[in-house]
């Protein structure tokens, strides 16, 4: 999946932006990654029931195996696949994808810098 193929998909999300990553490619809105495309795969952020939505629709969480054979999982979640021929509903999901990650990053900025 190349960025022509990302900004198609997210045609009716808004403008989106890839960067490289770890083998991969980061998928950045308003300076946020929300997503991201590992071989080939398109993967959006999740909180559990984010997760517990997409699963039901059939889709694998992102995970990757550790030098020691463990298999770890990041809160990343495939894009099911309905909303690869459905811009609509790929749009919904990135939403939900860009709010969750927009809260997580919210969640770690430290109490005192905030307060700024």
């Amino acid at each position: 999946m190349d960025e022509a193929d990302i900004a198609d998909l997210f045609a009716a999300f808004g403008p989106v932006r890839t960067r490289r990553l770890f083998g991969g490619q980061g998928l950045y809105a308003d300076g946020v990654m929300f997503g991201l495309v590992i071989d080939g795969r398109l993967y959006l952020k999740t909180d559990a029931a984010f997760a517990a939505d997409l699963a039901s629709a059939g889709a694998e969480p992102f995970t990757y195996a550790r030098k020691d054979g463990r298999r770890v999982s990041v809160g990343y979640w495939s894009l099911p696949e309905p909303a690869l021929d459905d811009g609509e509903l790929a749009a919904a999901l990135a939403h939900r994808a860009l709010a969750i990650a927009r809260a997580a990053g919210a969640a770690a900025i430290p109490r005192r810098s905030r307060r700024r």
